[in-house]
């Protein structure tokens, strides 16, 4: 998994590539970290690299939902692959986080 973190016109870019599982959720975690804290909630995720998430990734995802609605933000999903889109829409996570 690979993390790229850019801060752009009011709102914090992240671009997502690879693999969110067992063996690098730590280190998502780690990666996501600031923008748990940070002074500007709105993020926008741009997907379209992401293979695959785990329960890991999707709780992961959940707490990055609940700190940024906490400080009044926006977290935005996009350009999910159709079978990480399915992943999210079967555990119901599409009704929580804005997936565009």
């Amino acid at each position: 998994m690979e993390v790229k973190i850019n801060a752009e016109g009011g709102k914090t870019l992240v671009e997502l590539t690879g693999r969110i599982d067992t063996t690098n959720a730590d280190q998502f975690q780690k990666d996501i970290a600031p923008l748990m804290q940070g002074d500007n909630p709105d993020i926008e995720m741009d997907c379209s690299g992401m293979d695959y998430t785990s329960s890991q990734g999707l709780r992961l995802f959940l707490m990055l939902q609940k700190s940024v609605g906490s400080r009044k933000g926006k977290l935005v999903l996009k350009n999910m692959k159709p079978q990480v889109r399915e992943v999210f829409d079967i555990t119901g996570f599409s009704n929580i986080i804005t997936i565009l």
